[in-house]
This record gives C-alpha cells, sequence and structure tokens, in this order.
C-alpha cells in the first residue's frame, strides 16, 4: 500500500482515469461490432453510416490515449477495405 500522500492521490486518480478509460473501450468495440454486423448484412449505406460512426469512436479513443494510434489506424484500414470490397459488389 502507499504511503505518501502523492502516491495515494495518483492511485485515486487512475483509478477514475480507468474507469472513463473503460468506458471509451467499450463504445469503440460496440461501434465496431455494429459495423461489422451492418457489413455483414450486405446494406452498403447502412455499413458505410456504421463505420463512419466507428472511426469516429476509434479516432476520439486514439486522441485521448486510450488506444495506440497505430491500433486506431489498423481497425479503421480494416473496416474500409470490407467497405470497398462490399461497393465494389454492388
Amino acid at each position: 500500500m502507499a504511503n505518501t500522500q502523492s502516491a495515494l492521490k495518483r492511485i485515486r486518480s487512475n483509478a477514475r482515469k480507468a474507469k472513463v478509460n473503460t468506458t471509451r473501450t467499450s463504445r469503440v468495440r460496440s461501434s465496431i461490432r455494429a459495423a461489422r454486423e451492418s457489413l455483414a448484412s450486405k446494406d452498403a449505406p447502412q455499413s458505410k453510416a456504421a463505420i463512419m460512426k466507428a472511426v469516429s469512436e476509434l479516432d476520439k479513443a486514439a486522441a485521448r490515449g486510450v488506444i495506440h494510434a497505430n491500433n486506431a489506424s489498423r481497425r479503421k484500414g480494416r473496416l474500409m477495405k470490407k467497405l470497398a470490397a462490399l461497393e465494389a459488389k454492388k
């Protein structure tokens, strides 16, 4: 257990930040899941809207340091690649 006041304060602030980061990560995962499900339904306009929402959530998470910027970029690229393949089929 921490002994100094600053260490105790750091524990409290880390707990608050972890809660916010967990919420943001959950929001990112949910939006990505929704985008993948819409891609599976083969509906291009609906898929594009869901992917744009997921891209926005990924950008916000990366900007706030919740996930690494390269991680966000990789996930966005994979979603866009699937969207392009869906639009090419139509």
